[in-house]
Protein backbone atom coordinates (compact mmCIF):
# COMPACT_ATOMS: atom_id res chain seq x y z
CA UNK A 1 0.00 0.00 0.00
CA UNK A 2 1.30 2.98 -1.16
CA UNK A 3 1.62 6.92 1.31
CA UNK A 4 -1.47 8.31 -0.36
CA UNK A 5 -3.37 5.27 -0.24
CA UNK A 6 -2.47 4.71 3.32
CA UNK A 7 -3.43 8.31 4.26
CA UNK A 8 -6.76 7.50 2.43
CA UNK A 9 -7.58 4.67 4.97
CA UNK A 10 -6.59 5.97 7.50
CA UNK A 11 -8.95 9.35 7.05
CA UNK A 12 -11.59 6.17 6.19
CA UNK A 13 -11.07 4.89 9.23
CA UNK A 14 -10.82 7.78 11.82
CA UNK A 15 -14.45 9.71 9.67
CA UNK A 16 -16.04 5.85 10.71
CA UNK A 17 -14.97 5.92 14.15
CA UNK A 18 -16.11 9.62 14.64
CA UNK A 19 -19.43 8.75 13.42
CA UNK A 20 -19.73 5.07 15.31
CA UNK A 21 -19.24 7.77 18.48
CA UNK A 22 -21.70 9.78 17.38
CA UNK A 23 -24.19 7.52 16.96
CA UNK A 24 -23.64 5.88 20.84
CA UNK A 25 -24.12 9.30 21.69
CA UNK A 26 -27.30 9.72 20.07
CA UNK A 27 -28.19 6.09 21.91
CA UNK A 28 -26.90 7.13 24.82
CA UNK A 29 -28.86 10.29 24.86
CA UNK A 30 -32.09 8.76 24.38
CA UNK A 31 -31.20 6.18 27.21
CA UNK A 32 -30.18 8.86 29.05
CA UNK A 33 -33.13 10.86 28.74
CA UNK A 34 -35.63 8.34 29.23
CA UNK A 35 -33.99 7.39 32.72
CA UNK A 36 -34.71 10.92 33.89
CA UNK A 37 -37.71 10.76 32.92
CA UNK A 38 -38.49 7.50 34.68
CA UNK A 39 -36.60 9.19 37.61
CA UNK A 40 -38.70 12.36 37.97
CA UNK A 41 -42.30 10.45 36.98
CA UNK A 42 -41.66 7.10 38.74
CA UNK A 43 -39.80 8.24 41.64
CA UNK A 44 -41.09 11.78 42.33
CA UNK A 45 -37.17 12.79 42.51
CA UNK A 46 -37.41 16.52 41.62
CA UNK A 47 -34.32 18.34 43.08
CA UNK A 48 -36.09 21.63 41.55
CA UNK A 49 -39.33 22.28 39.11
CA UNK A 50 -38.36 21.45 35.70
CA UNK A 51 -35.09 19.88 36.25
CA UNK A 52 -35.99 17.00 33.53
CA UNK A 53 -36.01 19.18 31.01
CA UNK A 54 -32.91 21.13 31.90
CA UNK A 55 -30.76 18.31 31.84
CA UNK A 56 -32.23 16.86 28.60
CA UNK A 57 -31.97 20.17 26.85
CA UNK A 58 -28.05 20.55 27.89
CA UNK A 59 -27.51 17.34 27.12
CA UNK A 60 -29.11 17.71 23.46
CA UNK A 61 -26.83 20.81 23.20
CA UNK A 62 -24.27 18.99 23.89
CA UNK A 63 -25.19 15.86 21.18
CA UNK A 64 -26.00 19.00 18.70
CA UNK A 65 -22.06 20.33 19.04
CA UNK A 66 -20.80 16.88 18.39
CA UNK A 67 -23.06 16.12 15.44
CA UNK A 68 -22.02 19.52 14.11
CA UNK A 69 -18.06 18.82 14.77
CA UNK A 70 -18.44 15.18 13.25
CA UNK A 71 -20.68 16.36 9.99
CA UNK A 72 -19.75 19.73 9.40
CA UNK A 73 -16.15 21.00 10.43
CA UNK A 74 -14.44 17.75 9.92
CA UNK A 75 -15.96 16.93 6.80
CA UNK A 76 -14.57 20.17 5.54
CA UNK A 77 -11.31 21.12 7.21
CA UNK A 78 -9.50 17.81 6.98
CA UNK A 79 -6.23 17.09 6.16
CA UNK A 80 -6.66 18.10 2.47
CA UNK A 81 -7.82 21.76 3.82
CA UNK A 82 -4.96 21.97 5.98
CA UNK A 83 -2.40 21.39 2.84
CA UNK A 84 -3.96 23.90 0.85
CA UNK A 85 -3.99 26.01 3.43
CA UNK A 86 -0.33 25.39 3.86
CA UNK A 87 0.86 25.85 0.33
CA UNK A 88 -1.33 29.11 0.10
CA UNK A 89 0.22 30.90 2.62
CA UNK A 90 4.17 29.53 1.78
CA UNK A 91 3.39 30.88 -1.77
CA UNK A 92 2.29 34.18 -0.31
CA UNK A 93 5.35 34.19 2.06
CA UNK A 94 7.38 33.33 -1.35
CA UNK A 95 5.99 36.07 -2.60
CA UNK A 96 6.64 38.63 -0.07
CA UNK A 97 10.42 37.33 0.12
CA UNK A 98 10.29 38.03 -3.62
CA UNK A 99 9.29 41.58 -3.38
CA UNK A 100 11.29 42.17 -0.60
CA UNK A 101 14.41 41.15 -2.35
CA UNK A 102 13.52 42.97 -5.88
CA UNK A 103 12.64 46.00 -3.45
CA UNK A 104 16.63 45.58 -1.68
CA UNK A 105 18.14 45.02 -5.06
CA UNK A 106 16.32 48.06 -6.10
CA UNK A 107 17.88 49.95 -2.66
CA UNK A 108 21.18 48.67 -3.61
CA UNK A 109 21.62 49.78 -6.71
CA UNK A 110 21.59 53.55 -5.89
Amino acid sequence: MNTEQHEQYEYARRRIKQKKRLYYHFVLFLIGSLFFLLIEKLFDIQPFEGWYLWAVTIWFFLFILHFIKVYITDRFMNKEWEREQIERLMAKQEQRIKQLEQKIEKETKF
